[in-house]
């Protein structure tokens, strides 16, 4: 299926002559010219090691990526930080979980922005991470 990028983000990096440099990028990580014709979707993952709760984020986002390419988009899978309350609590720590808000909502919407992704899957887990990423939605708006 062929796609008009004309207003889509992914155009600058996908799209004509001036996208060339992009696309050696794309290639140089195994894109094909069909994967890059496609609609780019940021799956945004705050996978870690940190807490349980992170643990199985890296699976569920390849099912996410799955189900981004079985709908015909092209998946562009990242991560961003965590501090978990549960380990930050009663101590100094608990001053970066609350500024660790803010680094998320704003690494989400720089790889957003800065890779011209146009559409946007958060996986994350915690109530606290949901804000963040409507927070980066919000931004970019």
């Amino acid at each position: 299926m062929k796609f008009n990028k004309s207003k889509l983000p992914s155009r600058h990096v996908s799209v004509g002559e001036k996208s060339a440099p992009h696309r050696s990028m794309y290639y140089a990580m195994g894109l094909k010219s069909a994967d890059i014709e496609k609609p780019f979707v940021g799956v945004a993952t705050t996978w870690n090691e940190s807490a349980p709760c992170n643990i199985t984020l890296s699976r569920q986002a390849q099912s996410a990526k799955k189900g981004v390419k079985s709908a015909g988009g092209t998946p562009r899978e990242f991560t961003t930080i965590t501090v978990t309350d549960g380990i930050a609590m009663g101590h100094a720590g608990m001053k970066s979980s609350l500024i660790s808000r803010e680094v998320i909502a704003d690494s989400v919407e720089l790889a957003m922005r800065g890779h011209c992704y146009d559409a946007l899957i958060g996986n994350l887990r915690s109530k606290s991470g949901f804000f963040c990423f409507l927070f980066s939605v919000g931004y970019m708006l």
